[in-house]
């Protein structure tokens, strides 16, 4: 049989506590959040534009910053 401590109560983190009454007080909060996400993360990729964009790279060399010596 558990038994709790005499003095036991739930814990519950400062954090947790602000997100919740941040919920509380603008119930649409989540709804924003989603919608925002799906601008910049929930989409179906265009495959064939993605190859593509890929086959396109330019290789870089090592140290991008240095010139190539000219063959003169």
């Amino acid at each position: 049989m558990d038994t709790m401590p005499l003095f036991w109560k739930p814990y519950k983190s400062d954090i947790t506590e602000f997100i919740e009454e941040l919920k509380a007080k603008n119930p649409q909060l989540e709804d924003a959040q989603r919608e925002g996400r799906s601008l910049l993360w929930d989409r179906n990729l265009d495959r064939e534009a993605q190859t593509a964009w890929n086959e396109a790279k330019v290789p870089q060399q090592p140290y991008v910053y240095q010139t190539k010596a000219s063959s003169d």
